[in-house]
C-alpha cells in the first residue's frame, strides 16, 4: 500500500496544444516541486519556436528540466533520456516527494515509467539501403513499408519523421520483429509510484487550439528561427513538423500560406497519433482539459492514489 511518503511521479501526457505546461506548472507548485520535460524537441536550445518551449514566465514558476539541456548537434536518443532522466529522478527524489513529468512523447514517457528495451543495432547495409531509398523515392515510399510490416507503430509515430520511420524499419528489416514489439515486454519495476494522467479536448477545440498555436509562431519569428538552422537541417532533430514545412518554403518550392496550412494539417495528424499512443497505455488517468478545476481534480485523484 502506499502512502503519503511513497515518491510519487505524476505523469501529464497529452497531444500538442492540450494544456500540458499549464497544468504541470501547477501542480508543481502545489506539491513545491519540479518538472522534468518529456518532450523530445525541447532538449535543443536551438529549438524555441517550433517546440513551442515554456515561455521565460512559465520556465520561472517551477524548476524545468530537460528544456534546453542539448545543442542540436548533440545525439541524444530515447535511451540516453531514460539514463539521464532516471539519475535526476532519483535526485530529485531526495529533496522532493513528487516529481512531475510532463510531455507528449509518448516513448520517452514510457522509457521512465516501465523502462527502454534495449533496441538491436542496425545493419549498416540496411541502413545505406534505407537512406538510399529514402533518397531516390521520398518518404511516402518507407511510410508505406512501414504501414506493412508495422502498422501498430505506423499508426503512433510521427510519419513525417523520416529518422522514427527509417529506425523502425532498420529494426524490422535487421531482426524480422517489429519496431513495436521491442516495448511491449515486462516494465521495469521502479522505487516510485506512478500516476499518469493524460488531458483530453474534444477534437474540434484541440484542432482549433493547434491552429491558434501555428499562427501565433509565426507571429514570433518561426520562419527566422528556421532560417537560422539551415546550416543543420541535415541533422534528424530538424526533420519534424513546424520545421520541414518552413525548409520547403525556404527551398522555394511552396509559398509560405501552403506551407502554414501544412503545419497545421500536419500538426493536426500528429496529434492524432499521440492520442492513439496514450489511449493504448494502460493506467492513464483521462481528464477533461476544458474542465476549470481540472488541476485540483488532478491534485485530489493523487492525494486519493497515494493512499491505495
Amino acid at each position: 500500500m502506499a502512502s503519503q511518503n511513497t515518491p510519487t511521479l505524476i505523469v501529464i501526457a497529452g497531444p500538442t496544444a492540450s494544456g500540458k505546461t499549464a497544468a504541470a506548472i501547477a501542480l508543481a507548485r502545489h506539491f513545491n516541486t519540479a518538472i522534468i520535460s518529456a518532450d523530445s524537441r525541447q532538449f535543443f536550445r536551438e529549438m524555441s519556436i517550433g517546440t513551442a518551449k515554456p515561455t521565460d514566465e512559465e520556465l520561472a514558476a517551477a524548476p524545468h528540466y530537460f528544456i534546453n539541456s542539448h545543442a542540436i548537434i548533440e545525439p541524444f536518443s530515447v535511451g540516453d533520456f531514460e539514463r539521464q532522466g532516471m539519475q535526476l529522478i532519483n535526485d530529485l527524489f531526495k529533496v522532493h516527494n513528487t516529481v512531475i513529468l510532463a510531455g507528449g512523447s509518448g516513448l520517452y514517457i514510457k522509457a521512465i515509467t516501465d523502462g527502454f528495451d534495449e533496441l538491436p543495432s542496425a545493419d549498416p547495409a540496411i541502413r545505406e539501403k534505407l537512406n538510399k531509398e529514402l533518397s531516390e523515392n521520398g518518404l511516402a515510399a518507407l511510410q508505406e513499408q512501414l504501414k506493412n510490416v508495422d502498422p501498430t507503430y505506423y499508426d503512433e509515430v510521427d510519419i513525417h519523421n523520416p529518422q522514427r520511420v527509417t529506425r523502425a524499419l532498420e529494426v524490422f528489416l535487421s531482426t524480422g520483429k517489429p519496431f513495436s514489439s521491442y516495448r511491449t515486454a515486462s516494465a521495469v519495476k521502479r522505487p516510485f509510484q506512478t500516476i499518469k494522467f493524460a488531458l483530453d479536448w474534444d477534437r474540434e477545440t484541440l484542432y482549433n487550439r493547434i491552429n491558434q498555436r501555428v499562427d501565433l509562431m509565426i507571429e514570433q519569428g518561426l520562419v527566422d528561427e528556421v532560417k537560422s538552422l539551415l546550416p543543420y537541417r541535415h541533422l534528424n532533430a530538424l526533420a519534424t513538423v513546424g520545421y520541414s514545412e518552413i525548409f520547403n518554403y525556404l527551398d522555394g518550392n511552396t509559398d509560405l500560406p501552403t506551407a502554414i496550412a501544412a503545419i497545421k494539417q500536419n500538426t493536426r495528424r500528429f496529434a492524432k497519433r499521440q492520442l492513439t499512443w496514450f489511449r493504448r497505455e494502460g493506467n492513464m488517468i483521462w481528464m477533461d482539459a476544458s474542465k476549470p478545476d481540472m488541476v485540483e481534480a488532478m491534485i485530489a485523484i493523487t492525494e486519493q492514489e497515494r493512499q491505495k
